[in-house]
C-alpha cells in the first residue's frame, strides 16, 4: 500500500470517527439536541424554534418549557387542522420517548417565540433554554436562517 493510500485512508477514518460528535449540537443527560434553528423575523413579531430531540436513554423524557431573552413569551406549540385550516395551539409538553426522538419542524411541533425583543437577522444566533423533566436545563443557540428557509442550511 502506498503512503498516499495510507494517508487517504487515515483521513477518511478520522473524518468518519468525528461524525457522531457532529450529529448533535447539544446534550443534556440522555437528550441530544440537533440542528436548532429559526427563521429571520422582525422585532415585535413572532418566531419559531425548530430542532431534533433524540433520547438515547432507557427512560422517556419530556420537554416541559423553554425560555429566551429574545422573546417576551416562549411557549411549546403544535399545528392542528381545523376543517381546511391549520392553526397553532399551545401544548403542555413535548414527549421524547426512550430510544426515540421528537422532531420540532415547520408545520408541526415547535418552540414559539412570542413578542420578539429584537429582529432575528439571518446568520445570528438566538439563545434558548430548554427545560426537560429528566435531563434538566440545557442552553442552546438557534441559528437564524432566511425568512423562507425550510430547514437549517436551506435558504
Amino acid at each position: 500500500m502506498s503512503d498516499i493510500t495510507r494517508r487517504a485512508g487515515l483521513a477518511i477514518a478520522l473524518t468518519l470517527a468525528t461524525l457522531p460528535a457532529l450529529a448533535h449540537d447539544y446534550t443534556a443527560g440522555d437528550i441530544a439536541i440537533g440542528n436548532p434553528w429559526t427563521r429571520a423575523a422582525s422585532a415585535n413579531g413572532n418566531g419559531a424554534g425548530f430542532m431534533t430531540l433524540r433520547n438515547r436513554g432507557t427512560q422517556p423524557d419530556r420537554l416541559l418549557s423553554a425560555a429566551s431573552p429574545a422573546a417576551r413569551v416562549v411557549e411549546l406549540h403544535t399545528h392542528v387542522r381545523e376543517g381546511d385550516v391549520m392553526r397553532m395551539r399551545p401544548v403542555a409538553d413535548i414527549p421524547v420517548p426512550a430510544g426515540g426522538m421528537a422532531e420540532l419542524r415547520p408545520g408541526g411541533l415547535h418552540v414559539m417565540l412570542i413578542g420578539l425583543t429584537a429582529p432575528l437577522q439571518q446568520g445570528a444566533r438566538v439563545p434558548l433554554t430548554l427545560r426537560f423533566e429528566r435531563a434538566g436545563d440545557v442552553q442552546v443557540e438557534l441559528t437564524v436562517e432566511s425568512a423562507g428557509a425550510r430547514g437549517p442550511g436551506h435558504h
